[in-house]
């Protein structure tokens, strides 16, 4: 299982329906709007790390209102 934290920014007032349309989407764990340069913080998983970037191409980054994402795997050391 690959998990990871997804930075998003988004467009002015948008975090909050960003965040909860998000929040929907199979293999996000939580999704939460958030204050600094980032607007909403996504931790995902996934089984492989292909799989988890399709998430992240195909259904996180086509939600409305995202301008830009970071994508921060989860690694133990």
């Amino acid at each position: 299982m690959v998990q990871a934290y997804i930075l998003i920014q988004t467009d002015v007032g948008k975090a909050s329906t960003v965040a909860e349309t998000i929040s929907k989407i199979p293999g996000v764990i939580q999704a939460e709007d958030v204050t600094g340069p980032y607007d909403v913080i996504v931790r995902a998983q996934a089984d492989t790390v292909d799989e988890l970037g399709r998430l992240v191409v195909a259904k996180v980054q086509g939600v409305d209102g995202i301008t830009r994402t970071l994508t921060c795997p989860v690694v133990h050391l």
